[in-house]
């Protein structure tokens, strides 16, 4: 596992520096206004997959956090025998945390029914390439000891143009954050993607993908990226859907406490009455959820969607229906989107 240090100086150099704080009642402030923790915790990686953080262990912090800052930083470290000192400018403004040790702490949840809709038009596909993305830097940020051997191998296909930011992107434009020849496929993308289509004999998705490997040019993504959407594929599809989902599974998912998790719960169920009333009608779903993090204790917002299956003759797509529970202080509404 990386040094914990490393991590730390990674971040530094990437310009992010988010710190969480426990409730006010439990930091405590001295004569000079500097605050006292046993733990302060900067963010490390935090989504769907995972919430990570950087301890620092019996700290002392002065100056004025800037929590909404986003320009240069500027910061360095010491240390004196004793402890050690980390110094970071945000633009005017200087923190100084003393501290005796820094800890990697890491969370990991269920995110095999993790959906945002922030993009129209095959929406399915483009909760696939989220999901993948998200394993990816999962892997690439805390390592292999944080996912099992299947996740390794399904997070290869963040480097399948076909399914990837390149053709599914699940975010707009401005928030992608391209790869170095991300038209690229590699070599082991395309060979999960054989694996999966051998399992469920979609040998003219092989074949093609056999075609692609000696010409991996963006005219062969588009055209596979087409063939995913499409009816004669759609057990191909589901089979990745499901072996994210069973590999997610294995995680814990989010709490937020007895009454929230017990409403948050309630919606789900009945989310998924609604989604049995249309089974009975012969039309199949997809239940997906979209909740905060745990480390955020403001006002905050879950939402459940209902992707339902739509077979045209040739393409596979899906109507979506939204649920949403609002949770601001000591109040919950729960209503249809």
């Amino acid at each position: 596992m990386m040094d914990a240090f490393v991590m730390l100086q990674e971040l530094l150099e990437q310009n992010q520096f988010e710190l969480i704080f426990r409730k006010s009642e439990e930091t405590q402030k001295n004569k000079k206004n500097e605050i006292l923790d046993k733990e302060i915790r900067l963010v490390y990686l935090m989504n769907d997959t995972v919430e990570s953080f950087l301890v620092f262990q019996k700290a002392r912090m002065t100056g004025a956090y800037q929590k909404d800052y986003e320009g240069e930083l500027e910061a360095s470290i010491s240390h004196d025998g004793k402890a050690y000192v980390l110094i970071v400018r945000q633009g005017d403004s200087v923190i100084t945390i003393f501290f005796e040790d820094l800890l990697l702490e890491v969370h990991l949840y269920d995110y095999g029914e993790v959906g945002h809709l922030w993009v129209e038009k095959y929406e399915y596909l483009r909760q696939l390439e989220y999901r993948i993305a998200i394993l990816r830097d999962k892997l690439e940020y805390l390592g292999e000891e944080f996912c099992t051997f299947e996740e390794q191998k399904l997070a290869a296909l963040a480097d399948f143009p076909p399914l990837n930011y390149c053709c599914y992107p699940s975010v707009p434009d401005k928030y992608i954050v391209p790869r170095e020849d991300g038209w690229m496929p590699s070599e082991e993308a395309i060979a999960v993607m054989e694996e999966l289509a051998e399992h469920v004999g979609d040998y003219w998705m092989k074949r093609i993908l056999g075609f692609y490997r000696r010409y991996p040019r963006p005219v062969v993504a588009k055209m596979i990226a087409r063939m995913l959407h499409r009816n004669a594929h759609a057990e191909l599809v589901d089979l990745l859907n499901k072996k994210l989902r069973d590999e997610a599974a294995v995680y814990p998912r989010r709490s937020f406490g007895k009454e929230t998790d017990k409403r948050y719960m309630g919606l789900i169920k009945w989310v998924k009455k609604r989604q049995k009333e249309l089974k009975l009608q012969g039309r199949e779903s997809i239940l997906l959820r979209e909740e905060p993090f745990v480390s955020v204790k403001d006002g905050v917002d879950f939402q459940v969607y209902l992707l339902i299956w739509k077979k045209g003759l040739v393409n596979r797509k899906v109507k979506v229906e939204r649920y949403k529970l609002s949770v601001v202080g000591d109040e919950q509404m729960c209503m249809a989107v």
